[in-house]
């Protein structure tokens, strides 16, 4: 049986972070507004002055739905310097996130959840460097996601097979104070936005 105490914990916990996805999502909308395709392309540039990446590195980046921000720059980026791009596939809802390659001359398949992927004859890949979206984030590198933990499961199978370094992508506006966490919320190596990069736990890198 599961302890009175903790079941309470994180029951409050789970509402904290309903409120909180309801907040993130409306100011995320707003700072989508304010300068979403501009915001695109620094992020790429800010990306590239902080994240090395040697011909051949294998990437998980994601196709945008809703207000995320927009990574097509910086997946070209990737492609133009020899990486290997590669977008997630959505499985079973236990099971983490597949990854199948992607180019610009890719016929995108519908995925679930409003994803988009590449079609199933797409190579399957292992990324070693991951491109997370999120709706907030903090700078001790903590996410707040959609709430379905697909992420979680994913960096978490990623850790225990090999190397992998997990960057959190956001407008500079989705930085939080603090992101509530419970066992299972995986952290990210870094958070790079349009403004800046965050290595964590809590080193601000400045443009």
């Amino acid at each position: 049986m599961v302890p009175l105490l903790r079941t309470q914990l994180t029951d409050d916990m789970d509402t904290a972070k309903r409120r909180l996805r309801a907040q993130a999502k409306a100011n995320r909308a707003a700072c989508a507004a304010a300068g979403g395709a501009d915001a695109a392309l620094r992020l790429a540039e800010m990306f590239f002055d902080y994240i090395k990446i040697p011909a051949g590195t294998v990437v998980g980046a994601y196709w945008p739905i809703r207000d995320e921000i927009d990574v097509a720059p910086l997946m070209h980026g990737l492609l133009g310097r020899g990486a290997v791009v590669a977008l997630p596939v959505v499985g079973e809802r236990e099971a983490p996130l597949a990854f199948r390659v992607w180019h610009p001359a890719v016929t995108m398949a519908d995925g679930e959840l409003g994803t988009s992927h590449p079609p199933e004859h797409a190579d399957e890949v292992r990324p070693t460097l991951l491109v997370v979206p999120m709706l907030a984030f903090d700078r001790l590198g903590h996410r707040l996601g959609y709430g379905g933990g697909y992420y979680d499961r994913t960096i978490a199978a990623l850790r225990s097979t090999g190397s992998i370094t997990v960057v959190g992508v956001a407008f500079a506006g989705q930085e939080l104070d603090h992101v509530p966490t419970h066992p299972g919320d995986e952290t990210l190596d870094w958070v790079i936005t349009e403004a800046g990069a965050v290595r964590a736990p809590g080193l601000l890198l400045p443009e």
